[in-house]
Parts: C-alpha cells; sequence; structure tokens
C-alpha cells in the first residue's frame, strides 16, 4: 500500500498506541475523581497537556484540549467573536480558510458581522501584508491558516501577528496550525497570537482529540457548559485515552529539519514522475510547503482517478477530505478554469513515505492516462 493522504490523517503511531491502551485497560479512572485512581489519570492528562504545550511552544496552562481541530476553531472564533461582540463586529479571514473556519465566519455573517474575506492569488498565496491592510482600529477578530489544507501554502503567523496590531491593536488573532503542527516548528508565545489549533489524528495520533491554545489573559468565552473540565472552557469528561494518545504522539515527533530533508527529496521525485505525464497542470504556491502537492491531470476527474489509484491500493484525495467530493473552495478562490479544479489530486506526505510509494504513484497514474478514456475540455 502507498498511503499519499497524510494531510486527511495519519497512522497512528506505535507511541501512541502503547500509551492509549495502557490507559484503557489500567489507567482508567476519571481524571476529576478523587481516588487514587482519579488522580493517575489527571496525572496522565497532566503529562499529555504537557507534551502538545512543548511542541507548539506554548505554556501547559494555556493549552485546552477539545474532540478535534474542527471543534477547536469553533472555540476560537465563535468564542472569540462572542467576547468581543460589545466592541465591534468587524472580522477579517481568508478565502481559502478550512471550512471548520469558513463555516463559523458565515454564521457570524448571519448574527450581523461585516467579514471580509482576503482573497489569494492565482499562485495560491496570501501575504501577511495584505491580511494587515484589511484590518483597521475597529476589526475584532483575525483568523488565518499556517499552511492550507489542500495546496500548502505558507503563511508567517510571526509576520501576520505584528502587522495586524499595528492596525488593530484591540482584534483577537486567531491561526489554525492543524496542517503545520509536527511538521513545521510553532512558537506560540513567541508569535504573540492570542489563540491557535492543533489536532492529534494528522501527527500520528488518535482521531478525536484537537487542542486550542490561548494566550494568557485573552478572552474566549466556552461554547460547551456543564462542568469543571478544561478550566470551564470545554465541559464534559475528558476522552483520556485520545488525549494521552495526543500527547504521545506529539512527544515523538521527530527533528524538523530531518522531516523537512524527507519531505523535500519525496516532492522532487514526485514532481521529476509527474513532468513524464502529458497535460499535467502544478498548484504550487511559491512559498509552499514540501509535503503538500497539488495537481490535475488535464481531460480526468479527480474522482475518476481517485478510484483508478485505490485499486491498486494507492490513496491520494481530491482535496480536503471533509468536502466530501464537492468542488474545491481552495482552487476556486484562486481563480483556477474548471477543468483544472475538477481534475486535482492532492498527495501529501508523512514520515514513513518513500520514494519507492512515489515512483508507485506516477506510475500508476501514467496507467491511467493511458488507459482511461479522456474527458473533453
Amino acid at each position: 500500500m502507498a498511503y499519499l493522504d497524510n494531510s486527511a490523517t495519519t497512522q497512528v503511531c506505535e507511541e501512541a498506541v502503547q500509551r492509549m491502551v495502557r490507559c484503557m485497560t489500567e489507567q482508567y479512572g476519571n481524571p476529576s475523581s478523587l481516588h487514587s485512581m482519579g488522580v493517575a489519570a489527571e496525572e496522565e492528562l497532566n503529562r499529555a497537556r504537557g507534551e502538545v504545550a512543548a511542541l507548539i511552544g506554548a505554556e501547559p496552562a494555556q493549552v485546552f484540549f477539545t474532540s478535534g481541530g474542527t471543534e477547536a476553531n469553533n472555540l476560537a472564533i465563535l468564542g472569540g467573536a462572542a467576547a468581543k461582540a460589545r466592541r465591534s463586529h468587524k472580522a477579517v479571514t481568508t478565502a481559502y480558510e478550512h471550512a471548520s473556519v469558513a463555516a463559523c465566519f458565515d454564521e457570524l455573517e448571519q448574527q450581523g458581522w461585516q467579514v471580509t474575506r482576503v482573497a489569494p492569488d492565482a499562485g495560491g498565496t496570501i501575504s501577511p501584508a495584505q491580511i494587515a491592510d484589511a484590518c483597521d482600529e475597529d476589526t475584532s477578530l483575525v483568523s488565518v491558516m499556517m499552511v492550507n489544507n489542500e495546496t500548502g501554502a505558507y503563511t508567517d503567523i510571526a509576520e501576520t501577528v505584528r502587522l495586524v496590531r499595528a492596525r488593530a491593536p484591540q482584534a483577537l488573532i486567531h491561526t489554525d496550525c492543524v496542517q503545520a503542527v509536527g511538521k513545521l516548528p510553532i512558537k506560540a508565545t513567541r508569535w504573540g497570537v492570542d489563540a491557535l489549533t492543533v489536532s492529534s489524528h494528522k501527527i500520528h495520533g488518535p482521531k478525536g482529540c484537537g487542542a486550542l491554545y490561548i494566550r494568557k489573559g485573552v478572552r474566549i468565552l466556552p461554547r460547551q457548559l456543564g462542568g469543571e473540565q478544561e478550566h470551564r472552557l470545554r465541559a464534559g469528561t475528558e476522552p483520556l485515552p485520545a488525549i494521552v494518545g495526543f500527547g504521545a504522539a506529539a512527544a515523538a515527533v521527530p527533528p524538523f529539519d530531518e522531516q523537512q530533508r524527507q519531505y523535500t527529496a519525496l516532492k522532487r521525485a514526485l514532481l521529476a514522475g509527474l513532468q513524464e505525464l502529458p497535460e499535467v497542470r502544478l498548484h504550487l504556491p511559491e512559498n509552499g510547503v514540501p509535503y503538500i502537492v497539488n495537481v490535475s491531470l488535464m481531460g480526468f476527474r479527480s474522482e475518476t482517478l481517485l478510484h483508478f489509484l485505490a485499486a491498486r491500493d494507492i490513496y491520494v484525495s481530491g482535496g480536503s477530505a471533509c468536502a466530501r467530493g464537492k468542488r474545491s473552495r481552495v482552487l476556486t478562490a484562486m481563480g483556477l478554469p474548471e477543468p483544472e479544479i475538477d481534475g486535482a489530486l492532492r498527495i501529501s506526505f508523512s514520515r514513513h513515505n518513500t520514494e519507492d510509494e512515489v515512483a508507485r504513484l506516477c506510475a500508476a497514474l501514467g496507467d491511467a492516462t493511458a488507459t482511461l478514456q479522456r474527458r473533453k475540455l
């Protein structure tokens, strides 16, 4: 099998599996219980919080566990908007955010907020200056992703925070780092960002767990009520097996320079193989990360190619897994023509991928272009 869809999810690492099994079979107490089993569970919870905090450059007290990146994004944006509502109803985001961010801003518009969505250029890039230029002193909320989940476009969050603060000093600044965590260095405290989202299953941890970093002193109102957990920000018994798996996966992340060398080599091999195919369109932002590659094979629908590849145990995606086959909002925002959007494939690497797998993918795509019927453009 060649699994090259790691932006959708990743294989759970052995470190996470072992700690989760122990948590489910031995240390299965409720972290809120006062007896010794509860105390042991709370120690495991705190250990995982520290591991996630260390990965993102934060203090443990600034990390709040959620059910995943989607809930963390909702909490940051809707909870942050509720806390800022008395000040103003102006917000800035981008036109290529993940659906869990975009839907939150759609909801805010329904509530009467004025939302500015900064569009990427034809290459898929949005600069920190563009985001700052969309802000003014009345802007209360800003959200921009660090790495785009479909094209790999990268935004310098530290520079974005610096420029936005100069234009909108009272704004709550949030960044979705789900596609960056575990692959790129994150320095939440140093950057000065107010809220930052990460997810477990993108870094070889289990599904069903994410985290929201909140800068000390920043006010975000809870969206889920009914308990004392997570300092009353996210009520409900903590899913401890998932949380400890997240922590173990965070602790097992390899050195970033080592990963970047591997991803760069994989991308180089992929691009060389794609050049041998007819009518290929690459959607490579100038500042894109090396572990996400978006490409269109002209004359073929992505869905057809996905099935062709899956029959050969090769797995990629046609875009965001959350879109469930709908036309890409990201590529649409870039202004790409319909044939390119309809034929787009996203190849995304993890540290387990090899150049042999990339070669298998390119060979299979060559077979597809030679055997499948081409659509008229």
